[in-house]
């Protein structure tokens, strides 16, 4: 790819149930804060603790176009923490478009490989709310239908079925028929897996979101599954494939930890903004 890594040989090898249990320990935004300068960075914007590792010569244009404040950051916390007049919840499940909810409010929806770690995200998306109120599947691959997770009058969140080899088998006809028939629907995540890197199965969902003309988003999940350089190279690759072979997709690839809720803040901002409901302070 003609780029070069600055790293040690050895890094290749309605409610008033307003209570929060946290999926993580820097699930709140007042936590992460407290953090050491290094640490904080590593949570809320995971490209930075990466980018010193790499070559001046490597161009960073798209690194972080959306470059949001805390203060944005903040804002985007409480759309995604329950209140009494802000009710987060699971609002139903479809397996074809005319059994989906009409709804007026802006829509996300999360798609990928089985196993990549959907639900996981969407879990953490969620991690401010009681456990009880955002249900998702605790096996991989076991997302079988179309789950719709309202955010009180913002905006919706919609987890898709997992598509290659658990995929249910009307798989096609509802993700399709979803994607180009769904009015409301703002953006589409991809989510590829960081510790393998772009598979076959994902070139072919990339490819149809570039046939429907959907806005989209690509985000690299498991970023705490890879070691330093070989999450470098393939950050790198995806980077140079966004730039070369898609028009659809927003130029910045996303990074997500899950379990250490590494980007988990900044893609909840990114959500509440391009859902309308979120004015930037502080962003290109």
């Amino acid at each position: 790819m003609g780029v070069f890594l600055r790293i040690p040989s050895l890094l290749f090898s309605h409610t008033k149930r307003v209570a929060c249990r946290h999926y993580s320990t820097h699930a709140s935004l007042d936590e992460v804060l407290q953090l050491p300068e290094s640490r904080k960075n590593g949570v809320l914007f995971p490209i930075k603790n990466l980018e010193r590792y790499l070559s001046p010569s490597v161009k960073r244009t798209h690194f972080r176009i959306f470059d949001p404040s805390f203060n944005d950051l903040c804002k985007a916390e409480k759309l995604f923490t329950p209140a009494e007049r802000h009710e987060i919840d699971y609002l139903t499940s479809a397996v074809r478009m005319d059994h989906t909810p009409e709804l007026a409010a802006p829509e996300v929806c999360f798609i990928g490989r089985s196993n990549v770690g959907k639900s996981s995200l969407i879990k953490a998306l969620f991690a401010l709310c009681p456990p009880d109120l955002v249900r998702v599947s605790k096996n991989p691959g076991h997302t079988k239908k179309m789950n719709f997770f309202k955010v009180g009058k913002a905006f919706t969140v919609v987890d898709m079925p997992g598509y290659g080899y658990r995929a249910p088998k009307d798989f096609v006809e509802m993700v399709e028929a979803y994607l180009e028939g769904r009015p409301n629907l703002k953006r589409t995540f991809l989510l590829v897996d960081g510790s393998v890197g772009v598979q076959q199965a994902d070139l072919i969902a990339l490819e149809m979101l570039e046939e429907f003309g959907i806005p989209y988003v690509l985000v690299m999940t498991k970023i705490d599954k890879s070691a330093r350089g070989e999450l470098l190279r393939q950050f790198l690759q995806m980077q140079e494939m966004v730039e070369k072979q898609t028009k659809g997709c927003f130029p910045q690839i996303f990074l997500v930890s899950s379990p250490q809720f590494h980007g988990i803040h900044l893609l909840r901002c990114f959500i509440a903004h391009i859902t309308g409901n979120l004015p930037l302070t502080n962003t290109s």
